[in-house]
C-alpha cells in the first residue's frame, strides 16, 4: 500500500552528485532558448569508441596548449603548494585554438593523453553505449581504473589576438579535493595537452566574442561555468600530505566491489538493495562518489505515486526511447502544438531520463516532473492513487503532441474503400495519420488495427484501418465456476429446486442461462428471467445478456422464473408473501416477509379475481402431502385419493369464483391482496375481488403483497419457500486460475455483436443497426504494449482479476495473428513489466525491467533490487512491454 508520508528533504533533496542534483540548475534550465548545454571533459580515447555511434561525422575543434600551477614564489615547490592548500593557488590552462580538425588514424591509434570536451547529450549518450557494449561488469572496479564524475568550477577567458582560450581553476573556487584532482590531471602531463571540442561551445564563445568585438570594442570578460569531470582513475588522486591514497576513496571502492559480491553468491542471484539511501563520503567533498551500474537508480515516492514511478522505469528501459532523450531530442521540439504542452512535459521527461541514466549513487525526485504534469493534467496533480495504465497513455500522447514534427496539421478526408485492396487503403489510412502525426513515439509505439463492421440486416461491410498506441487484452477463463440457482416453474406443477451449473469465470449472463437452460430442460417454448433476491424481494433483474458473471458475487441468491415466451412483454406480476406476528405491537398487528417471491406475466386485470386464481395455481405445488413416515404400501392408494380431493378442492374453489355472486367473493377468499408501492409511507392498497385492479398502464412490473392467514399456512409447506441458497458456497482456497497471452489476442480479436448503446449507422440500410465487429492486427510497432484487463467496473462495484497469465518472455510470436503477413517481423521479446499488487480499494506499483546481459531488475520506487527472470511471471503482471527482434534473434 502506498504510503501518504512525504520523503524527508534528506531523502531526495540531498543527493550526491552537483550535476544531477537540481535537475534544473541554471545550466539546465527547461527553457525555450537554445541556453548553454553543460561542458562534460572526458578522457579521448573514451570519448573515440563511441564518437561513431554518437555524432557520425562530427568534427571537433583541436586545442593544443600547456597547464601550470600559479601561486607558488620562486622557491617554493609545486607539491608544498598543493600539500598546504593555498587559497590564491590557480591552474592555468592556455589552449590555442588550431581550427576544425578530423580525426586521424593517428589519434585513433594514440590518444592516451589527449582529452575531449562534449555537450551533456553526447557524455551521456557515449556513457550508455559503454555500458551496453560491455555490460554490467564494467562498472565494477578493477585496479586503477575505477572512474569518477566530479565538478569543477572553472573560468574562460577568449583571448582573439592568439586565437586562444583559457582555462582558470582557482583553489578558492573548488574544495581542495576537486582542486588536486585537476591539478593531477593537467599539470602532471609532461607532453603537449591536446583537448578536442565536439560540444561547439568553444566555437560560440569566439563568435560572440567576436561580435562584441565589433559592437563594442575588445573586452576581458570572463565567464564562469561548472565543468564535468569524468573518466580518471583514483590512481592519479593523491593526498599530497600523506604521500598516500585517500583512504575514504579506497573505501568508495570496497562499497562498490560488496554491491559486485552481493550480487552473486555461490552461483545465484540474491535480493539485494543495489542502492543505500546513506550518502557516501569522497575525498573530492559533494559530487564525487564511486560509480554504480547505469540505469538503476530508483525514484523516489512522493506520495502514492507508484503508479508513475512504474510506468516512468519502463519508459526510461526502452532502449530507442532512451538513445533519443539522451541524444539532442530538442531539435524536435513543438512550441505551436495546441494539443501538446508547448515542449515543456517533453523537456521534463528527457531531464528526467538523463537523471536516471547519470552516474548516481541515490535515487532521483520526480518533483519537478510530476509538477510540470499536473500543471496541465489536474487529474493527476495531489497525492491520490491512479491507474499506472491511464497515466501511461496520458504521458505518451502528451509526448507525442510535444515532439510532433508536424507544425501545420493538413486535412486528409477519409475516403471510402470502394472496393479497393486492403493494402492500398491500409496504406492511404497510414499516410493521412501521418502526414498529421509524426514523432519518435509514432515511429516506436504505434501501430494499426483492420476494423471490420458487418450490418446483420443488409450485410454491408464498412472496413477502416485505425492507428493503436497499445494492445487492451481481455482476460479469457480457463477455470470454471460452479454456481447455484433457485429454478421456480410458473405452470403450477413443479416445486422450486436448486440447479448447479457450472459457467467460465468470466463468462457473461448469457452462458449462464444456456447452461442453465440445458440442466433445467427448458422447453422451446419457455425463456428464463433471472433475478436477484434480497428481503424477500426482486431487488433487480439481471437482463443484459452481455453482462459479465464476474458482476455476481458468491453470496448473491438468484432465481430463475421459468415464464412462457408467449408472455414475454406481458406486464410481470410479483408476489410477495408476509404473515401476521404472533406479538403485537401497541395493540396493533404487524408483519413480517418471508418466502421466495413468486411472479407470473398477465394481462387481465379486469377483476381482483384474476389475481387470487393466478396466485392459487402458482403455489398449488406447496399443497401439504401427508407425512411421509407413515406412507408404506398400504396406504398409497388412500394418498392418491387424498390428492385427488386436493384437487377437488382447487376445482372448486375455481369454480365457485366463477359463478359466486359478488357479494360472496371475500368469504370465499382466505387471502388478502394488496398493491405494494415499495414505498412504507404511502398506504397499500387492497384488491377487492369484484373490482378492476388500479393499476397504470404503463406499469410492466407490478408488486403484490400476499398476507397469508394462518389456516393456509398449516395448509401449504411455506419452508420450502423459505429456502434458498447462495450462488457459490465459500471454499477454504480457490484453484489459481492460468491462461495463456496468446489466448488473450483471440479473445481480443473475437467477432462480437456492438451493445445496444453502441449501435452503427449502415449507410446502405440508413437506420441504426447492432453491427457484429471485428478487429485484426495489420501493422505492429517497434514497442509493442500491452494492457492486460485486470480491473472491471460496474454500477454497483468495482472487480480485479487475478488471474495469471503465461505470457512469452524470449519469443512472443504474433505471425498467425496478422491479416497481412508481409510486413516486417512479427516476434518479441519481453523487456519491462509493471505490476500492481493488491486490490480495488488500495494497492501498490512496481516494474520489471530487463538490462544488459539478459539481467532483470526489481524497481520498487527508491529500491532495486536484482531479480530471477523465473520469477518475472506473476498474477500481478499488468502491462507489458515488448520490443521487436529480427528473424536472426529468432532463430
Amino acid at each position: 500500500m502506498d504510503s501518504l508520508l512525504f520523503p524527508s528533504p534528506s531523502e531526495d533533496d540531498d543527493d550526491v552528485f552537483t550535476l544531477f542534483d537540481n535537475p534544473f540548475s541554471p545550466l539546465q534550465q527547461p527553457s525555450l532558448s537554445n541556453s548553454t548545454d553543460p561542458l562534460f571533459l572526458v578522457p579521448f580515447r573514451w570519448w573515440k569508441e563511441a564518437r561513431e555511434t554518437v555524432c557520425s561525422g562530427r568534427g571537433g575543434v583541436l586545442y593544443n596548449g600547456t597547464a601550470r600551477l600559479t601561486g607558488a614564489g620562486e622557491d617554493e615547490e609545486k607539491e608544498e603548494v598543493m600539500a598546504v592548500g593555498r587559497r590564491d593557488s590557480e591552474i592555468l590552462v592556455s589552449m590555442k585554438r588550431e581550427g576544425e580538425a578530423k580525426i586521424s588514424q593517428e589519434e585513433r591509434v594514440s590518444s592516451e593523453g589527449d582529452f575531449a570536451l562534449v555537450s551533456e547529450w553526447m557524455f551521456l549518450t557515449a556513457l550508455r553505449w559503454h555500458n551496453d557494449l560491455t555490460g554490467v561488469e564494467s562498472f565494477l572496479p578493477e585496479e586503477d581504473s575505477m572512474h569518477d564524475l566530479f565538478s569543477l568550477q572553472i573560468r574562460l577567458l577568449c583571448v582573439l589576438e592568439t586565437n586562444s582560450l583559457v582555462i582558470k581553476i582557482n583553489q578558492k573556487d573548488n574544495q581542495f579535493g576537486a582542486f588536486n584532482a585537476a591539478y593531477n590531471i593537467f599539470c602532471n602531463e609532461t607532453r603537449l595537452l591536446r583537448i578536442w571540442d565536439f560540444s561547439e561551445q568553444t566555437n560560440q564563445l569566439f563568435t560572440n566574442k567576436r561580435k562584441l568585438f565589433r559592437d563594442s570594442g575588445p573586452s576581458d570578460e570572463e565567464i564562469s561555468l561548472e565543468l564535468q569531470v569524468y573518466g580518471f582513475s583514483y590512481s592519479i588522486i593523491k593526498n599530497r600530505e600523506t604521500g598516500k591514497e585517500d583512504m575514504m576513496a579506497e573505501q568508495s571502492m570496497i562499497d562498490v566491489a560488496s554491491f559486485s559480491d552481493s550480487l552473486k553468491m555461490n552461483g545465484s542471484v540474491h535480493k539485494v538493495n543495489l542502492y543505500s539511501r546513506k550518502k557516501q563520503s569522497s575525498p573530492l567533498g559533494r559530487g564525487y562518489g564511486s560509480i554504480p551500474p547505469l540505469g538503476l537508480t530508483g525514484l523516489y515516492n512522493l506520495g502514492n505515486t507508484c503508479f508513475m514511478n512504474s510506468a516512468i522505469q519502463c519508459l526510461v528501459h526502452t532502449p530507442k526511447l532512451v538513445d533519443y532523450f539522451l541524444g539532442d531530442y530538442r531539435k524536435d521540439l513543438n512550441f505551436e502544438n495546441s494539443l501538446g504542452m508547448h515542449g515543456k512535459l517533453a523537456i521534463a521527461f528527457g531531464d528526467l531520463l538523463r537523471m536516471l541514466w547519470a552516474p548516481r549513487t541515490t535515487p532521483v525526485s520526480p518533483r519537478m516532473f510530476k509538477s510540470t504534469l499536473a500543471s496541465f493534467a489536474p487529474q493527476f496533480s495531489g497525492y491520490n492513487q491512479h491507474d499506472s495504465q491511464e497515466f501511461l497513455a496520458f504521458l505518451l500522447d502528451g509526448l507525442h503532441e510535444d515532439l510532433n514534427r508536424v507544425k501545420h496539421k493538413p486535412y486528409a478526408e477519409p475516403k471510402d474503400e470502394d472496393d479497393r485492396p486492403d493494402v492500398v487503403v491500409a496504406d492511404e489510412y497510414w499516410r493521412n495519420h501521418i502526414s498529421r502525426n509524426d514523432s519518435v513515439i509514432v515511429d516506436l509505439c504505434q501501430g494499426q488495427y483492420r476494423s471490420s463492421l458487418a450490418c446483420p440486416a443488409c450485410k454491408k461491410l464498412s472496413i477502416t484501418f485505425d492507428p493503436f498506441m497499445y494492445l487492451s487484452l481481455p482476460l479469457p477463463s480457463t477455470t470454471l465456476r460452479k454456481m447455484t440457482l433457485t429454478v421456480v416453474s410458473t405452470d403450477g406443477h413443479t416445486l422450486p429446486y436448486p440447479v448447479t451449473v457450472s459457467v467460465p469465470n468470466n463468462g457473461s449472463l448469457e452462458d449462464l442461462v444456456q447452461a442453465l437452460g440445458t440442466a433445467c430442460s427448458l422447453r422451446e417454448d419457455e425463456m428464463l428471467l433471472i433475478a436477484e433476491i434480497y428481503n424477500h424481494s426482486i431487488l433487480h433483474i439481471l437482463g443484459d445478456p452481455h453482462d459479465s458473471v464476474d458482476l455476481i458475487r458468491d453470496n448473491d441468491r438468484l432465481v430463475a422464473y421459468r415464464l412462457a415466451k408467449a408472455t414475454d412483454g406481458t406486464p410481470l406480476v410479483e408476489f410477495l408473501h408476509q404473515r401476521k406476528e404472533k406479538l403485537y405491537i401497541h395493540a396493533f398487528p404487524s408483519f413480517e416477509k418471508f418466502g421466495i417471491p413468486l411472479v407470473a406475466r398477465m394481462t387481465d386485470f379486469s377483476k381482483g379475481s384474476e389475481i387470487y386464481k393466478q396466485f392459487l395455481k402458482l403455489i398449488d405445488p406447496f399443497l401439504m402431502q401427508a407425512d411421509d413416515s407413515s406412507i408404506d404400501s398400504d396406504t398409497t392408494q388412500n394418498i392418491s385419493c387424498e390428492d385427488e380431493e386436493m384437487e377437488d378442492v382447487v376445482l372448486d374453489r375455481d369454480a365457485k369464483l366463477d359463478n359466486e355472486s359478488a357479494n360472496d367473493l371475500d368469504s370465499i377468499s382466505d387471502f388478502e391482496f394488496y398493491l405494494d408501492s415499495g414505498n412504507f409511507l404511502a398506504s397499500r392498497i387492497k384488491i377487492q375481488m369484484d373490482e378492476p385492479v388500479p393499476i397504470s398502464k404503463s406499469n410492466r412490473h407490478i408488486k403484490v403483497l400476499v398476507t397469508w392467514p394462518e389456516k393456509m399456512i398449516e395448509d401449504y409447506d411455506t419452508s420450502i419457500l423459505s429456502f434458498l441458497r447462495d450462488v457459490c458456497e465459500p471454499t477454504l482456497k480457490k484453484p489459481q486460475e492460468s491462461v495463456s497471452l496468446y489466448k488473450c489476442v483471440d479473445a481480443f480479436l473475437n467477432e462480437e455483436p456492438l451493445g445496444p448503446e453502441d449501435m452503427w449507422y449502415c449507410p446502405r440500410c440508413e437506420d441504426h443497426r447492432q453491427a457484429s465487429k471485428k478487429l485484426d492486427l495489420w501493422r505492429l510497432p517497434e514497442i509493442l504494449v500491452i494492457h492486460l484487463k485486470r480491473f472491471s467496473y460496474n454500477q454497483y462495484f468495482k472487480n480485479k482479476l487475478e488471474t495469471f497469465v503465461d505470457f512469452p518472455i524470449d519469443d512472443f510470436d504474433l505471425s498467425s495473428y496478422m491479416f497481412d503477413k508481409n510486413k516486417f517481423c512479427h516476434h518479441y521479446a519481453l523487456y519491462a513489466v509493471i505490476n500492481h499488487y493488491g486490490g480495488m480499494g488500495g494497492g501498490h506499483y512496481t516494474a520489471f525491467v530487463q538490462l544488459g546481459n539478459n539481467r532483470w531488475y526489481e524497481f520498487d520506487d527508491n529500491n532495486v533490487f536484482p531479480v530471477d527472470w523465473e520469477k518475472i511471471k506473476t498474477p500481478a503482471a499488468y502491462v507489458l512491454f515488448y520490443r521487436r527482434i529480427s528473424l536472426n534473434d529468432v532463430e
